[in-house]
Formats: C-alpha cells, sequence, structure tokens
C-alpha cells in the first residue's frame, strides 16, 4: 500500500513544525512507500488518475528532540492511483471553496478504491466549530448573522465579555473579545464582522479561566496519543503557538477524557482518524479534523515519536 501526502507547496508551510512532514517522514521511516503530492498537481479523472507529479524526500529531526532539522525534496516521478492506495489530505485550511472543490474530488477517487485520511465526505459534513458546539460539553455558543438576535443571546448570557469570531479560520486568526456596552454598539460591532466574514460568525461567552491555559489533546483511530496544556503569553487570552504561547506536557481529566473519547469513537465511524481537540476547562471547544495539527508540539512535550506511533498502525 502507497501512502501519498496532499501537502500545501513548502514555502507556504513552516518546515521546522510542520505536521505533515513529520508524519512523512515518520511513514517512509517505517519502510512504508512513501510519497509526497502537492495541491497545484493534483487533479481527478474518471477515467482512472495516472501521471500525477509526486516526489520523494529526504529529512532528519534535530539531534534529541521531534522539531524537524532538515527537509529535503527528491526526484519527481510520474505515478498512477490504484486501488489500496491512501492520501492522506493535509492541505491547511481555511475551509474555503477551494478547500471545498479538493474534498469533492478527493470523495470522488473513493469510488476507484483509494482510501483519504481524514474521509473528505466527513470533513464535509462536520464543521470543526459546530460539530464541538452541538456536544453537551461546548460553552453557550451562537452563530448566525442576526444582529438583533446576536443582542438577546448576549442578555441571556448576562456576561459582560464576549468573544466574537469567524466559522471557518483557525489558528486564532479574527478572534476578539468584545467588551458590551450597550445594544447598539455591540449590534455595530457585529454586523461589522459578519461583512468582514462575508457571512455568519460565532459568538460566545468568554471563558476568563482561558488565561490559565487550553488543552490540546490528539486522538488517532479514536485513542488519545498525546496532550499538552497551552497557556497564552502575557497580557493575551489567546493561546495558539504561533502567536507566542507556550505549551507543556498534560493530562486529561477524567470528564474532559469522557467527552473527547466519545466524540472521537463518534467520528471514527465517519472515517475520522486523526482529531485534534481544544478543550477549555470541561468545555470542547474545538474538534479539528481538516488538518490537525501541533503533532509535532505534543510529540516533543512527551518526548516521543508520535508520527511513528500513527504510522504503526498501517
Amino acid at each position: 500500500m502507497r501512502h501519498i501526502f496532499l501537502i500545501d507547496p513548502l514555502e507556504k508551510l513552516t518546515l521546522r513544525k510542520d505536521s505533515s512532514l513529520y508524519l512523512a517522514m515518520a511513514f517512509k521511516e517505517r519502510g512504508l512507500d512513501t510519497c509526497i503530492l502537492f495541491a497545484n498537481d493534483f487533479f481527478y479523472s474518471n477515467q482512472g488518475v495516472k501521471g500525477l507529479k509526486a516526489y520523494d524526500f529526504d529529512g532528519e529531526l534535530v539531534k534529541g528532540s521531534q522539531y524537524i532539522d532538515q527537509f529535503n525534496l527528491g526526484s519527481c516521478k510520474d505515478i498512477e492511483l490504484n486501488s489500496g492506495d491512501t492520501i492522506h489530505m493535509r492541505i491547511d485550511p481555511p475551509f474555503d471553496t477551494v478547500y471545498l472543490r479538493y474534498l469533492w474530488m478527493l470523495s470522488s477517487l473513493k469510488k476507484q478504491g483509494v482510501k483519504v485520511v481524514n474521509d473528505p465526505d466527513g470533513i464535509v459534513r462536520f464543521n470543526e466549530k459546530l460539530y464541538a458546539f452541538a456536544h453537551p460539553s461546548s460553552l453557550p455558543s451562537f452563530v448566525g448573522s442576526a444582529g438583533e438576535a446576536a443582542w438577546a443571546f448576549c442578555i441571556e448570557l448576562g456576561d459582560s465579555e464576549v468573544i466574537l469570531k469567524p466559522l471557518d479560520l483557525y489558528q486564532g486568526i479574527g478572534v476578539e473579545k468584545y467588551t458590551l456596552s450597550g445594544k447598539e454598539s455591540f449590534i455595530k460591532k457585529f454586523d461589522q464582522k459578519v461583512k468582514e466574514y462575508n457571512g455568519p460568525v460565532v459568538l460566545q461567552s468568554f471563558y476568563k479561566k482561558v488565561v490559565d491555559g487550553e488543552i490540546r489533546t490528539l486522538y488517532f483511530k479514536g485513542k488519545e496519543i498525546g496532550t499538552i496544556l497551552k497557556t497564552p503569553p502575557k497580557g493575551s487570552f489567546l493561546t495558539n503557538i504561533a502567536s507566542g504561547g507556550q505549551y507543556k506536557v498534560s493530562e486529561l481529566s477524567d470528564l474532559q477524557r469522557i467527552h473527547c473519547d466519545e466524540i472521537a469513537a463518534d467520528l471514527l465511524k465517519e472515517g475520522i482518524d486523526f482529531i485534534a481537540f481544544d478543550v477549555m476547562g470541561d468545555h470542547v471547544s474545538e474538534v479539528n479534523i481538516t488538518c490537525p495539527g501541533l503533532l509535532v508540539e505534543v510529540a516533543e512535550a512527551l518526548n516521543i515519536n508520535l508520527g511513528q506511533v500513527i504510522a504503526e498502525s498501517y
């Protein structure tokens, strides 16, 4: 069985800590037939897919670390997709129309016997934020474009601070804390966010304990493989490591584990093998399935090659 990692161009990636490259390196080190396919070279044909431009590669980790020291593309070769091949969908969000087109193409390939991880039909069906909001453990959440209804939601919450954020971005992009000072000013702000993101936005109560940290836990095939606690830099509430957040190894509480185990088991039935959960307190805030990240950081915290842990299942 061949493993084909479908990724963005290298210039878009942070090579030192890219989860997709880290995974591909681990698969190859395990002796699995592995290659890289860039999104711009990917195509679909109902007559069979021949002549895909795939690349060999090599790389090394920093000695004594899980960060990538070097990654080098090798020779380009034409390949033909065959039944039994596995494509690892590792194109980064945002989940926009371009992303959706790739998912449709990958879904069509399934009919030719090609396996796709995570399953494109599952990614289409389950929005990472909305799916989390539907779970009983979620924070109170509102999604929509109606300013009056959003204000009524704020009144019902009874909080002085709320979070406004887009429904389909990542790494904390667009997340804003807003202090309520009156109906008119709030609706004006809410309408601005709707216009900025061209449609429905997310409104949530602000979870004040986030300054103490947010859990990122990785699950593969329904089981936890590693967990860290992300903490925001001083003066910020954003725990994103890309924005200066720190991290350290952590463990799930019993209740957190129950919530994540339950969601992971349900999504596994939909072909969603790889999940990155974000958890604040006992609240599951996001169920990341498009291109789960922070694999290198979690592996570094645990001092375990989690890429190899995943590769062992194939």
